[in-house]
């Protein structure tokens, strides 16, 4: 484990201080624009879906942090918010195939989540740099 992730993980105090969180959040809001222009009979299907999952990256991720004295639980977390971000690329490319989105777009925003997924298995890879004794 270099010094300089030592650091980080110091430096880190709350959940909405990780880059992955910041990301994570930034890319459900943009789906949160985007699917407000979603036909009316999506609503409660693909608009609803999609909007969930994506914000439960950002929640999965908050819980990880709060568990991380206990590692099993915080790489479980980690695992549910990696699930979710990969539900949401999947919501994604229904949305482009059924013409609710440019595919630009679709191709952008699952792109992104690709970036999220990446660093959320490299957390779940090195997550004893992560999970260590909080001093109260």
């Amino acid at each position: 484990m270099s010094t300089t992730s030592n650091l980080a993980v110091v430096l880190i105090q709350r959940h909405d201080e990780l880059d992955v969180f910041k990301k994570a959040y930034a890319l459900a809001m943009q789906i949160f624009d985007c699917s407000s222009q979603f036909p009316r009979e999506e609503t409660y299907s693909l608009t609803d879906q999609m909007r969930r999952s994506s914000r439960s990256v950002c929640a999965n991720i908050s819980e990880a942090w709060r568990k991380r004295r206990y590692e099993a639980a915080f790489v479980s977390k980690l695992n549910d918010a990696e699930a979710e971000a990969a539900e949401t690329q999947t919501w994604l490319r229904f949305a482009v195939d059924c013409k609710y989105l440019e595919s630009e777009k679709g191709d952008y925003l699952r792109a992104e989540y690709e970036a999220v997924l990446r660093a959320l298995v490299g957390m779940q890879m090195h997550s004893e740099q992560w999970c260590k004794p909080i001093k109260q």
